[in-house]
C-alpha cells in the first residue's frame, strides 16, 4: 500500500510540474499576444489620427473603418 501512494505522489509531483511549465509558457504568450495588441492599437490611432487630418484639410468625409485602418497598419515585431 505505501509503495503505491509513493508512486502516485511522484505522479502527482511530475503532473504539477509539468502544469506549472505549461502556465508559464501561456502567461508569456498571453503577454506577446497582449504586447502585439498594444502596438496594433497605437497604429490604429496614427493611422486614425492622419485620416482625421486629411478629412480636415480636403474637406471629403472617409469611409475607413477601424478594421479596415488595422488591416492598412503594418505591424512589426
Amino acid at each position: 500500500m505505501r509503495e503505491q501512494l509513493e508512486k502516485r505522489l511522484q505522479e502527482l509531483k511530475a503532473e504539477f510540474d509539468a502544469g506549472q511549465k505549461k502556465l508559464t509558457e501561456l502567461e508569456a504568450q498571453a503577454n506577446n499576444v497582449r504586447n502585439t495588441l498594444l502596438r496594433i492599437s497605437g497604429a490604429i490611432q496614427v493611422l486614425e489620427e492622419e485620416l482625421a487630418k486629411s478629412e480636415s484639410s480636403n474637406g471629403k468625409p472617409l469611409e475607413q473603418t477601424n478594421v479596415q485602418v488595422a488591416q492598412a497598419a503594418t505591424v512589426t515585431e
